[in-house]
């Protein structure tokens, strides 16, 4: 089978923290991989001291982080990444509860089915069996990470007509490993029972490593740990999670998925 899959993300450095470890992989193992990222990170907080003038936001930093997003892709093996509606279209909306979640342009206050329909134009031209995206809540409560997923479910049925997603996922993080790992970024985590599908990365660690260090704006990687702009250290971790939305699961040995492919045979 011709594998494609469609993950689509909020800001650049979403796609490394993630899923770096699944897009890296897949890859590497020939699926078509395409990354939609719904806005350029306009308003993320700029950490190391020498990148201070990127600080003001604005257009300024949305190129910064374009090409540093450009570079984590390329370590990854993306080669097909694409802003949501062309570059700039929706802005980004800051975290919850900030006026910046007002302006009109941010992607928090997109209309739905206009987001929808240009992330279903991406879809009917991939043709992925698999899409990516968040859970109802965005992970951590985002508001364009919530958008995401409004707009993905959205544009799944918008193409369902010419092209039906068989399989459509949320990022997870177990809460058994959070607390085993030390995970602090992925809040809140989900119950074990509620993960359908676990994907081993460990052969690509360094490709995500490399990825989330591109984005040195936003995250500052020290061997195998990293931090955000709270500057608490976490670990890299080369296994990634996923709560299946939309399909059936495929589980043959134990009680997850080990391939977000499993049981798609078909053409």
């Amino acid at each position: 089978m011709d594998r494609r899959l469609l993950l689509v993300h909020a800001h650049p450095d979403d796609e490394s923290i993630g899923t770096g470890a699944t897009i890296a992989r897949y890859a590497a193992e020939g699926a078509q991989v395409t990354l939609v990222t719904c806005t350029r990170g306009e308003l993320g907080e700029v950490i190391p001291p020498e990148l201070a003038y990127l600080a003001t936001g604005g257009e300024r930093l949305a190129e910064y982080r374009t090409t540093e997003l450009a570079a984590a892709c390329a370590a990854l093996g993306i080669s097909d990444q694409r802003f949501l509606g062309g570059p700039g279209r929706w802005r980004d909306s800051g975290m919850m509860g900030l006026p910046d979640n007002d302006s009109p342009d941010c992607f928090w206050q997109a209309d739905v089915a206009t987001a929808a329909a240009q992330l279903a134009r991406v879809i009917l031209d991939v043709r992925p069996q698999v899409l990516v995206t968040y859970d109802e809540n965005g992970f951590y409560g985002h508001p364009d990470h919530i958008q995401a997923h409004r707009v993905a479910g959205a544009a799944i049925t918008l193409a369902a007509q010419q092209w039906q997603v068989a399989k459509f996922y949320a990022t997870a993080m177990p809460r058994s490993v959070a607390e085993a790992e030390g995970v602090a970024y992925f809040v809140p985590f989900v119950p074990d029972e509620q993960v359908t599908t676990e994907i081993d990365g460990t052969a690509y660690l360094a490709a995500k490593t490399a990825a989330m260090r591109a984005h040195a704006t936003q995250i500052v990687v020290d061997s195998s740990r990293f931090a955000l702009s709270s500057g608490r250290w976490q670990p890299v971790l080369a296994r990634e999670f996923y709560t299946l939305l939309n399909g059936v699961p495929h589980v043959v040995h134990g009680t997850r998925e080990h391939d977000l492919f499993a049981g798609l045979d078909g053409p």
